[in-house]
């Protein structure tokens, strides 16, 4: 028991080092902009050009929160393709694993195809 706990307090520890200030904050909403390398059912993969660095979000099955970037038009899921451009607003409350909470779509040099 006392090794298990000990494994628990090292992981939350490190994971506290590698999280971005704007995150460790209370649990602020933070949020990271760039190109979706890829995109699962669970799981999305953004990079950001100018600074080369890449976020991995998890997704709860049911995640609807896809916006236009106006925040007027709702997307499901299925919209989001690799190559678009997308702004995440992000929490890492639970064991510092960053939960996507809104995505919006951004529309620079990217145009979404409706196809209802």
């Amino acid at each position: 028991m006392k090794s298990l706990s000990s494994l628990l307090l090292a992981a939350a520890v490190t994971s506290a080092a590698f999280t971005p200030i704007g995150a460790q904050a209370g649990g602020r909403s933070a949020d990271f902009s760039g190109i979706v390398d890829h995109v699962s059912d669970n799981n999305i993969k953004v990079t950001d050009p100018r600074s080369h660095s890449t976020l991995s979000f998890l997704i709860v099955p049911k995640f609807d929160q896809v916006f236009s970037a106006d925040g007027k038009t709702t997307y499901q899921m299925k919209a989001i393709k690799a190559g678009q451009y997308v702004k995440v607003y992000y929490d890492q409350k639970f064991l510092g694993q960053r939960h996507a909470d809104r995505i919006l779509l951004l529309r620079q040099n990217n145009s979404i195809k409706r196809t209802e």
